[in-house]
């Protein structure tokens, strides 16, 4: 039989035994805790990076549509391929070479990337080449519109896009007597809303148009050199009338100067395209005048 000693010796061993157990059993319990506390803690912000990605503005994806009109192109052409619009380089130059003179032209693709997208694609494909400005205004609104190749303002593409900056459902009027449309502006003639083609018009002086055309350019000093020289040659009379003495000269219809675009040359833009994107060029100061809306396709 074991004696008293050897007893006490096994019941301390088991008492050992029993407070290691119990030490072990905390350390897991502690370790369980930590692991469900850790899982809790990434679910959780997890959970708020999810929430936060799907509540937070979405940034506008711009994207160019170039819809088939009902009137067919007035010269051979491929409409441009839907889809995202390119948005750089933000500028691109090119020259209109006209019969009286090169009109550099500068496009704000960064602003109005469908317009110059339409415009940059009609050139390449010479549309505009051997075709007359039919359009001279000279008392309230002062624009050379050009860019119909049947020279009678309802001559276009085949296709139409959307209106761009500045046109704005909100803002469709003059107000304060500021405009848009000042000395130096290229933007696209239409008949109506998101009717924009081929034709455009280039402003020579400050004209006071509601917000429904787009702007997707500005004309460079040697063009307005070229526009004021149109402008002071004046409006011709319409064909087959005589200008009738003492009565005042016509204020809108073809120019007496004719301006034939010869060709547009692209070596500016397709340099501008390999380089890094450039600076948007800033906006054109406000002004006044008044009237009539560049119509066109």
């Amino acid at each position: 039989m074991p004696s008293n000693e050897q007893k006490r010796a096994a019941a301390k061993r088991k008492l050992q035994r029993q407070l290691a157990k119990r030490v072990e059993r905390e350390r897991q319990r502690q370790r369980l805790t930590l692991v469900f506390a850790g899982v809790l803690v990434v679910a959780l912000v997890a959970g708020g990076v999810f929430w936060w990605i799907k509540s937070r503005p979405k940034p506008d994806v711009l994207s160019c549509a170039f819809e088939t009109s009902s009137e067919p192109p007035s010269k051979p052409v491929v409409r441009p391929a839907n889809g995202p619009a390119v948005t750089t380089p933000a500028t691109q130059s090119l020259t209109l070479k006209t019969d009286q003179g090169d009109i550099p032209l500068t496009l704000d693709r960064a602003k109005a990337p469908c317009a110059t997208q339409s415009f940059l694609s009609l050139a390449e494909q010479k549309f505009f080449n051997d075709t007359s400005c039919h359009r001279l205004t000279t008392d309230g609104i002062f624009v050379l519109q050009c860019g119909d190749p049947t020279g009678s303002g309802s001559g276009g593409p085949g296709y139409s896009f959307a209106d761009e900056s500045p046109v704005s459902k909100n803002k469709l009027s003059v107000t304060n007597g500021t405009t848009d449309y000042t000395r130096g502006v290229l933007a696209m003639a239409n008949s109506g809303p998101d009717t924009n083609g081929s034709q455009f018009f280039l402003v020579y002086k400050d004209s006071l148009l509601p917000p429904k055309y787009t702007v997707f350019g500005h004309i460079g000093e040697a063009g307005l050199a070229v526009l004021d020289k149109v402008a002071a040659g004046g409006v011709a009379a319409p064909a087959g009338q005589a200008p009738a003495p003492n009565q005042p000269q016509p204020t809108d219809g073809s120019p007496k100067i004719p301006v034939k675009i010869l060709g547009v040359d692209l070596s500016g833009a397709k340099a501008e395209a390999s380089a890094p994107p450039a600076p948007a060029a800033p906006p054109a100061p406000a002004a006044p005048p008044v009237q009539p809306a560049p119509a066109g396709r």
